[in-house]
């Protein structure tokens, strides 16, 4: 797993512990096994739901502000969208700092990670990114004023939108041309 390293002689010593190197054997397992949507947000809702709660208590004045920022700033990408995907994942990076977790905001993005290449596919569908950038602000405006019980529901409601939008951009993939 990593938390031990070997030098000459038969010694061992313990290696610093950082939330990514704890996390690596995780990321690893993930990428090798069978990609299946809902054990990924049926995950992806326990950690990030979390998060999203933490952050609404945590966070700085600064960082809502600026998870507010990017979740407005995704209205001028709504038909972009490679450049709607690199500010999701600056969103969700800046909702995990914020939450002041290091090893719960690794977890969120391996699984986050996991599912990008379907992610890809299901952003190129029409309606979906504005869905998600309405869906983001409603997220950070709750996170602005504290308020983790909007900030959790309006996450929810986005993942589930996430998990459909990437079901369906499946079964479209494996429909024949």
């Amino acid at each position: 797993m990593g938390v031990l390293a070997s030098r000459q002689g038969g010694r061992y010593t313990v290696t610093d512990l950082s939330p990514s190197r704890l996390v690596a054997p995780f990321n690893t397992m993930l990428a090798v096994a069978d990609y299946d949507v809902h054990q990924q947000f049926e995950a992806r809702s326990v950690v990030d739901l979390e998060l999203v709660r933490l952050c609404t208590e945590r966070a700085t004045a600064e960082q809502r502000q600026r998870i507010l920022k990017l979740a407005i700033d995704g209205h001028a990408f709504e038909h972009d969208p490679v450049a709607f995907r690199l500010l999701d994942i600056e969103f969700h990076q800046a909702i995990n700092t914020g939450a002041a977790n290091a090893l719960l905001s690794a977890l969120a993005q391996g699984l986050y990670d996991l599912g990008l290449d379907v992610r890809r596919m299901a952003s190129e569908m029409p309606g979906v990114i504005a869905k998600s950038v309405g869906q983001h602000v409603t997220v950070a405006e709750a996170i602005r004023e504290r308020d983790s019980r909007a900030a959790v529901a309006a996450y929810r409601s986005h993942l589930e939108h996430v998990r459909d939008t990437t079901i369906q951009s499946k079964t479209l993939a494996r429909q024949p041309k």
